[in-house]
């Protein structure tokens, strides 16, 4: 530390950063070439049939629902129905999907 600090947090990269080593830091030693990443769920993750799955329930959410309340009139007997029921199924379906997507076994 300096004099010019005034005793106050001076943030150091130095001391956050790995060494030219591999050694040091805050976080401890860096992960070496041979060591797991720190979260190895999340890189081997893939857009496979599940994420098209999603896409799919998103297509049902945003356009076929609305596209469907729009064109029942509001005369007709099921407008209310349209109203009610139509928002909700596909909200219901969304939430279902999106936590079945993105949970993996």
């Amino acid at each position: 530390m300096t004099s010019s600090d005034d005793g106050g947090y001076v943030h150091d990269p130095a001391t956050f950063d790995a060494d030219a080593d591999g050694e040091g830091g805050a976080d401890g030693p860096a992960a070496g070439p041979d060591e797991e990443p720190a979260h190895p769920s999340t890189a081997d993750r893939e857009f496979d049939w599940r994420g098209w799955t999603l896409v799919g329930v998103l297509i049902v959410a945003f356009l076929v629902a609305p596209t469907a309340i729009y064109l029942v009139p509001p005369g007709a007997e099921g407008y209310r129905f349209a109203l009610l029921i139509l928002p909700l199924a596909p909200a219901v379906l969304l939430a279902i999907t999106a936590v079945w997507a993105t949970t993996r076994p």
